[in-house]
Parts: C-alpha cells; sequence; structure tokens
C-alpha cells in the first residue's frame, strides 16, 4: 500500500445504478505547522496502511492522498474519502489523525457532502461512483449559486446549464464529480475534478468563465489543487 492506495471503487459493470446509492463523500485538507514537529518512526508509512486497509473493510474508500503544498500557502495535504455512511466516514478520519505522520496535522478546511441528483444534468453521476479509477491531478472546490437562481423558470436555467455542459464537454479526460453539501457545510455543491494532466483543470475553468451560468454563482472558493500521491510519499510532503 505504500506504493499505491487502494481505492476499492464501485465497479462500472457492477450492474448497480450509482444513483440508487447512497454515498458521502468528505474532503480533507490539512497543513503542516510551521514550529517543530515530532519527528516519526521508520513504521509511520505502515501505520497509516493498516488505517487504510482497515477503512476498506468497514466500507470507507480513502480516493486519494493529494500533495496540495506550493499551491496555497496555507495546505499541504487533501484527503478523499467516501463511504455510504458518514458516521464511519467520520470515525475513519479520526483514525487518520491518530497516526504518526498526521499527528501534528492542522486541519486547514473539510467538507462533508452527498449524492443527490445533479441540477444540470438528472443522469449524473460523480466518477467516483461510476467505478472510474482516480486520475493524477485534482483540483476541488464548492459553489454556491445566486439567490436568484432556483426561482428562475426551469427552461431559462436548462438553457444556461446546457451551454455550459457544452463548454466543457470538449475536456474529454477530465472526470467530474458534482456532489451536494446542502446543510453539510457552507456551501450547495462540492466539485472536484480529476485529469491526468494540470494544464486540463486550468483551462477547462477558464472557459468555463465565458457562460451565462457563471452570472448565478455567489461564491466559487477556497481552490484545492494537487497531485495524488502514495503514503510512502507522505512523509517528504508533512515533514
Amino acid at each position: 500500500m505504500s506504493s499505491t492506495v487502494p481505492t476499492h471503487e464501485p465497479s462500472a459493470d457492477s450492474g448497480i445504478d450509482p444513483n440508487l446509492l447512497t454515498a458521502y463523500a468528505l474532503w480533507a485538507v490539512f497543513r503542516r505547522p510551521l514550529g517543530p514537529i515530532h519527528t516519526v518512526g521508520d513504521d509511520a508509512v505502515a501505520e497509516l496502511d493498516a488505517v487504510v486497509t482497515a477503512a476498506a473493510d468497514r466500507g470507507v474508500t480513502i480516493r486519494g492522498f493529494y500533495d496540495v503544498s506550493g499551491f496555497r500557502a496555507d495546505a499541504d495535504v487533501m484527503i478523499w474519502l467516501h463511504g455510504d455512511d458518514a458516521q464511519a466516514i467520520q470515525a475513519v478520519l479520526r483514525e487518520i489523525r491518530r497516526t504518526g505522520l498526521f499527528q501534528d496535522a492542522e486541519p486547514v478546511w473539510h467538507a462533508m457532502a452527498m449524492h443527490r441528483e445533479a441540477e444540470f444534468n438528472k443522469r449524473h453521476t460523480p466518477a467516483f461512483l461510476r467505478g472510474k479509477d482516480p486520475e493524477a491531478w485534482i483540483t476541488v472546490y464548492p459553489f454556491v449559486r445566486s439567490y436568484e437562481w432556483y426561482l428562475l423558470p426551469e427552461e431559462e436555467r436548462s438553457t444556461m446549464l446546457r451551454d455550459h455542459g457544452i463548454a466543457g464537454a470538449k475536456y474529454r479526460r477530465v472526470l467530474t464529480n458534482t456532489i451536494a453539501t446542502f446543510a453539510l457545510s457552507d456551501y450547495e455543491w462540492i466539485l472536484p475534478l480529476e485529469s491526468p494532466d494540470l494544464v486540463d483543470l486550468v483551462d477547462l475553468m477558464r472557459d468555463l468563465r465565458y457562460t451565462e451560468a457563471r452570472m448565478h454563482v455567489r461564491e466559487e472558493v477556497p481552490f484545492f489543487t494537487g497531485r495524488r500521491v502514495t503514503t510512502a510519499e507522505l512523509p517528504e510532503v508533512l515533514s
């Protein structure tokens, strides 16, 4: 496990309709404190690997650990967990924080979300629920619609969302994972986008600025962007 992070994602050919699943996801961002930190032992990675394995046995998948250092001044590592039980996800996160690697890590930003019908496409299912393997790069950000958005005529909203979708359709390598977070955080939606190439994420986000639906976004920060790493790489990121 020190060389890879097992994902245990739902299989694309499992025959299970992902839209019928109850699925929660949590993104937890941490930073290394500026002062002195504990020295971790040689078994620190193995300790974390054991937590990841045990998490899978209780139905919680860790889709990835991400090196977000350097992209922001206040963050170093992000963890993406998901499963069908929010309480179990909370418990696994606590277990991760108790490991030697994370004992000094300070929480920066957390967001819990739940798969519900997407507003832009009722058939949309997050890639992580469709059995898609994680990609090398990710950007995660929240967003909140304008107060007027939900009161607009449905046809008007649909037109704007269709144009928005067309603008992003050419980025076929990007995996979208739109998921609802109403009442679970300060936001309405969480958007994790995954790609094998960081450039795709930059260009996609830029192109989406040229759509009318953008006029109905009230908040869409912070952004957390980084590379998916193995557990063996975490000591260097957090040291």
